[in-house]
């Protein structure tokens, strides 16, 4: 099992969006970094946990449980001429952008960028580091449990 960090502006998509949708579940549509894309593609497997994050807002942070429901398939958004995510280079024959599914398990306390900052054992944690502005990032076994561990705490 893989865990997962994923970002997602709450004006886009928020975790509450996400909990009110059919079965809590959410294509992640937009991607647009080839990196973010190839962690959907070659690593994601469903079940796969994810940590939904909130970004470009007031308060970025960790807002929820949630695991990978699909596998990667096209992010039919890259065809679509009148979407903000459109690509008119991308083709359905050969597609460039994919997305998987991701169902809220659970919507969390939010977990600020300042706390997990202030957490130490976190400090090698991907979206800590200086410069990462990758929408999704891998998140290490023991990260995902120290941070699972701090919703229980709470």
């Amino acid at each position: 099992m893989n865990y997962w960090l994923m970002k997602s502006e709450p004006e886009e998509c928020s975790v509450d969006d996400a909990l009110a949708a059919k079965k809590s579940t959410v294509p992640w549509v937009g991607v647009r970094s080839y990196q973010a894309r190839n962690f959907m593609r070659d690593g994601m497997q469903v079940g796969d946990g994810v940590l939904f994050y909130h970004s470009s807002c007031a308060e970025p942070g960790i807002v929820g449980i949630a695991e990978v429901a699909s596998t990667a398939y096209p992010d039919p958004t890259q065809f679509d001429p009148n979407s903000h995510y459109h690509d008119a280079k991308s083709k359905p024959a050969e597609p460039r952008w994919l997305l998987v599914d991701v169902k809220v398990l659970k919507k969390t306390r939010n977990l600020t960028l300042p706390e997990l900052r202030a957490t130490p054992a976190l400090e090698d944690l991907l979206i800590l580091r200086k410069g990462n502005r990758l929408s999704i990032t891998p998140v290490e076994p023991r990260h995902w449990r120290l941070i699972c561990g701090l919703f229980v705490a709470d």
